[in-house]
């Protein structure tokens, strides 16, 4: 089920919403929350429950009991039980048909396991949960809040990815049960700032980002104004597509008292690739760094040593993105740009900051191009037009530049959501404090969600580009 569809928007939330509430007035809160529990498990499996409730569920009873085993004798061999199966089961599911197909020429059999919605971020959810527990970091035990913190529906699809300190003490809090006015009138605000970034911007930029992509990958040969025009709409695309989704599960989040941490703050203002990955994904970010990065040894071995850390845990990065070569490839990108970033700013030396900010936007710009496209082939021919090997164009569709220009106004020179919304790039401390409500908020809301719904009756819901991740 998406966000963007009307069976959510007016059934679905709805009803959610409103009986969540009933039971928390009756003061029947262990009911709440299993309410809760049971609607996003059928929010999760709407399309398919007969595969998707069982995976889902039994991955929730599974982690659980094995995260209680490491509470009351902690075996490193009952955690590496639990992270080999959670592993096991992502490895499966996303990676077997790539397996598969690059051991064709041994003679394996192709194959084609349908990879589940969401099965990225709750497995890494939930290796979080068993690594703390093994910490001494874990001390909730409410089996519905632990089920709640895994699959709440507004994180399930696209993440934010959670850390149960953060969500299951407010799913044990009186205060979640009852309805929070000042909450509800954020939330519904910030949903419907994300809301208006995917089915207005990012679905409005992306046939100019596709027409590059998909002719590339047919192998029609693109000029320069056409390969960056391309490149470009694919880069606001993505970032409206993914900060639309993830400012829709804020708000919907708040809606019912819960805060969720922040999950963009401007990526493409960042002025180095460091700055761009404290600002981009940023619960991936915490994850990869907290559960990835340190466990292989952080910055504790020395300076090739933490190199080293850094880039294997960028090429993992990009290998959970997806199932394919050129998620590697982006990887790999990644991690030797924050090896020269690091080598460099180690020297001492500066460069002027807006020729900073330029340098790392267009390296982001280029990386993204494998992560686009379909094959490494394509996204060869796609750099060589970049660079300018194909020559000029004949025509190119000034439509698509004025898309791509209000989107860079809209990104680079006004406020993110975290600005509007809140003082801390982190986690909303106290919704009342911090965001005062008015009639010219209200208008504005108002305008962005009936331009959204104009746009979503106007066609069919479109699916988030992280959708089956």
């Amino acid at each position: 089920m998406l966000f963007n569809s009307t069976k959510f928007l007016f059934f679905f939330f709805p009803i959610v919403f409103l009986v969540f509430f009933a039971l928390g007035r009756m003061r029947q809160r262990s009911l709440a929350s299993a309410w809760l529990f049971v609607a996003s498990l059928v929010f999760y499996g709407w399309d398919d429950p007969k595969f998707l409730i069982p995976l889902i569920s039994v991955s929730i009873v599974f982690n659980y009991l094995v995260g209680r085993a490491i509470m009351s004798a902690r075996k490193r061999s009952t955690l590496a039980l639990g992270v080999a199966v959670d592993l096991g089961l992502l490895a499966y599911f996303k990676y077997a048909n790539f397996i598969a197909e690059n051991l064709t020429s041994l003679g394996a059999p192709a194959m084609h396991v349908t990879l589940p919605i969401g099965i990225s971020f709750f497995t890494f959810t939930q290796i979080a949960f068993l690594v703390d527990c093994y910490r001494d970091e874990a001390h909730e035990y409410n089996p519905i809040h632990y089920g709640l913190f895994v699959s709440y529906f507004p994180h399930l699809i696209a993440g934010p990815i959670l850390h149960h300190k953060e969500m299951m003490p407010q799913f044990a809090r009186s205060q979640t049960y009852m309805l929070n006015t000042s909450a509800l009138v954020t939330g519904l605000c910030w949903f419907a700032a994300g809301l208006f970034k995917k089915v207005v911007l990012a679905d409005g930029i992306e046939p100019y980002a596709s027409a590059v992509f998909d002719a590339t990958d047919q192998s029609q040969m693109q000029g320069f104004g056409q390969a960056w025009q391309g490149a470009l709409a694919y880069t606001l695309q993505l970032y409206f597509d993914f900060s639309g989704y993830s400012d829709m599960a804020i708000g919907l989040a708040l809606m019912f008292g819960i805060v969720f941490p922040a999950n963009f703050n401007s990526p493409y203002k960042a002025s180095s690739l460091i700055d761009f990955w404290r600002r981009w994904h940023m619960t991936l970010s915490r994850f990869l760094r907290d559960y990835l990065y340190i466990s292989l040894g952080g910055n504790r071995h020395g300076p090739l040593r933490r190199y080293l850390n850094l880039f294997v845990t960028m090429l993992l990065g990009g290998l959970w993105h997806g199932a394919a070569w050129t998620f590697v490839v982006w990887g790999a990108l990644h991690g030797l740009g924050l090896l020269l970033n690091h080598a460099w700013r180690s020297t001492g030396l500066r460069i002027p900051a807006l020729l900073s900010w330029a340098l790392t936007l267009i390296f982001v710009i280029l990386a993204w191009v494998p992560f686009r496209a379909r094959t490494l082939a394509s996204a060869t021919e796609l750099w060589k037009a970049m660079l300018g090997f194909n020559g000029g164009d004949t025509a190119t569709n000034m439509l698509g530049w004025t898309w791509i220009a209000a989107l860079a106004v809209i990104t680079l020179m006004l406020p993110n959501t975290i600005e509007i919304f809140t003082k801390k790039a982190d986690l909303v401390p106290d919704i009342r404090q911090i965001w005062n409500p008015s009639l010219r908020w209200a208008a504005l809301g108002g305008v962005a969600f009936g331009a959204s719904l104009a746009a979503i009756l106007g066609g069919q819901p479109t699916a988030f580009l992280y959708f089956r991740f």
